[in-house]
């Protein structure tokens, strides 16, 4: 009886840390929020504000869209049909995961900007005195996040159609049903979740996206952009306002994209054999299908290759030429030896693993927890884990830098804001979800009688631990480090409102380069960050 005392008790403190960390900071902006009636006045007379918080919504829907058409069609192309390439480009097509938010506006500034690789050869070409087209506003927006989110249906779609029952397709076509209706009336209803799934992620994505709005946005503004815009303008108060009205469009939007998941999802009681992929025995569609996904990947791929060239670039070595006339490692030289440039990077990788490492612990307390111990507040831990990831950067940003720059011991507030903590405290809340679901997951999998019989031949509870449930739980925790470290080594939207000069990391001092017009070393830094996302989320994936 003690015991389970002991156990509810450790959940209810869970609840408590989870609460403070995740809901408090929340809650005290919308208390704030609510004592400022002149802001909410000015929210709602203001037509600007209306316009950002629209173009959040709309910018989102528009995204969802584009990379639907993008990422279904290929997931069926990889995943259905067999031709010559098929599995190195099915690894190709997902390469813009390894691409930070930042770090992909970036190399797209660079390969489409005004003076990109692109732009100047067709401006050559043409023979035209200016650039052919200027790289700003809602459609480049459009551009950047249908590139780096139709990864999400790309992947979904292609996880739901492998567990898909050939026997389901079978009976279709027994029953005299076409191709078409084969695809709307069994294809689909089976693979709504994933479709569901892919939509849910890539709308909140984009309506929480700030790097491509804020870098070609220009005039226009989303809700993420407003609001920094607004808290550095020395306006608290309409921030806050601003913080609230998109943190409900975030909770509303999800609300309803979730009900599009029904009850009605057909449930595949077959043999559980996926259909087989089917060879392109037409040599002209074969040459098609391979030249395409080729032709596709190496489009992918410019992103990458450009940001590598540009890294290359020495600073005023390259004004108007189509391409840049010296290369050389200058760049990465004056990063690596001058203290100022080598700060960022190195303040970054450590906040990034103080706050995994942080994020970690408390997913694997939860997943003991909420499915070992299967304590009262089980729910409502697993409820605290998931919140972060259902409302925007901007919003738990906002809500922290109010929070914690206030002395209220009683109240659980601390000056934080302008100390070394506060920037991994936002990238922990941030990581919570990643290490939260995938330590959840890997613990529903595990055996209890593995630990039961470690236990049973005299192993302590820290031994069985360390040699037992950690060796089980290791792909499910190497994956959601994975993922956390990347986020945050690559995080713009929390560190943009809560960095100072000494704690700036990375992708703070990467706008500062493109603003003195350092174009190579804010290529370098980006390159840095590339491949160290790369090399963290390859070791992710071979765990």
């Amino acid at each position: 009886m003690n015991r389970v005392r002991n156990v509810n008790a450790a959940g209810l403190v869970m609840t408590l840390l989870l609460a403070w960390l995740v809901v408090y900071p929340i809650l005290i902006v919308v208390l704030e929020a609510a004592n400022g009636p002149g802001a909410w006045s000015e929210f709602f007379t203001r037509a600007g504000e209306w316009a950002a918080l629209w173009a959040s919504v709309w910018i989102s829907l528009a995204s969802v869209a584009l990379a639907a058409a993008i990422g279904i069609p290929l997931a069926f192309l990889f995943e259905w049909f067999d031709f010559p390439g098929r599995r190195t480009l099915g690894a190709l097509i997902a390469l813009p995961v390894v691409l930070p938010p930042l770090v992909g506006v970036i190399a797209f500034l660079f390969l489409y900007g005004e003076s990109g690789f692109v732009t100047r050869a067709l401006q050559t070409l043409l023979g035209l005195e200016q650039a052919p087209w200027r790289l700003q506003g809602p459609l480049a927006i459009l551009l950047v996040h249908a590139y780096s989110m139709y990864v999400y249906f790309y992947l979904f779609t292609r996880a739901g159609l492998a567990k898909l029952d050939v026997s389901m397709l079978e009976a279709a076509q027994a029953l005299g049903a076409g191709r078409r209706a084969t695809l709307w009336r069994v294809i689909v209803p089976l693979l709504r979740p994933s479709l569901v799934g892919a939509a849910i992620l890539t709308f909140m994505t984009a309506l929480g996206s700030f790097s491509a709005p804020y870098i070609f946005g220009g005039g226009f503004r989303v809700m993420t952009t407003q609001i920094v815009a607004t808290k550095l303008n020395g306006d608290l108060p309409l921030a806050m306002v601003e913080t609230v009205a998109l943190a409900v469009v975030a909770v509303v939007g999800l609300a309803i994209l979730r009900r599009t998941e029904g009850d009605d999802v057909l449930v595949a009681l077959g043999k559980g054999i996926a259909p087989q992929r089917r060879p392109i025995r037409r040599r002209g569609a074969r040459m098609l299908a391979t030249g395409a996904g080729w032709g596709f990947a190496v489009v992918l791929l410019l992103p990458h290759l450009t940001l590598g060239l540009v890294s290359l670039v020495p600073y005023g070595a390259w004004t108007t030429q189509m391409l840049p006339p010296v290369i050389n490692f200058d760049n990465y030289r004056r990063l690596f030896s001058e203290a100022e440039r080598l700060r960022p990077l190195l303040n970054s990788l450590w906040m990034a693993a103080a706050s995994t490492a942080l994020a970690v612990v408390l997913a694997l307390a939860a997943g003991w927890l909420v499915v070992r111990r299967r304590v009262v507040l089980r729910r409502v831990i697993e409820g605290l884990l998931a919140l972060p990831w259902a409302l925007p950067g901007t919003v738990f940003a906002i809500a922290l830098a109010i929070t914690f720059s206030v002395h209220a011991p009683l109240e659980l507030r601390f000056v934080l804001v302008g100390t070394a903590l506060i920037l991994p405290l936002a990238y922990l809340v941030r990581a919570l979800p990643l290490t939260g679901r995938a330590l959840l997951a890997s613990y529903r999998q595990l055996d209890p009688s593995l630990e039961e019989a470690a236990a049973s031949l005299g192993a302590g509870r820290w031994r069985t631990l360390a040699r037992v449930t950690l060796p089980q739980l290791s792909p499910g925790l190497m994956a959601g480090a994975s993922l956390a470290f990347v986020a945050a080594l690559g995080d713009l939207v929390a560190s943009i409102v809560l960095y100072t000069y000494e704690t700036r990391p990375i992708s703070i001092e990467i706008l500062s380069s493109l603003r003195l017009d350092e174009v190579g070393v804010a290529a370098a830094f980006g390159v840095v960050v590339m491949v160290a996302s790369a090399l963290v989320l390859g070791i992710g994936a071979r765990r």
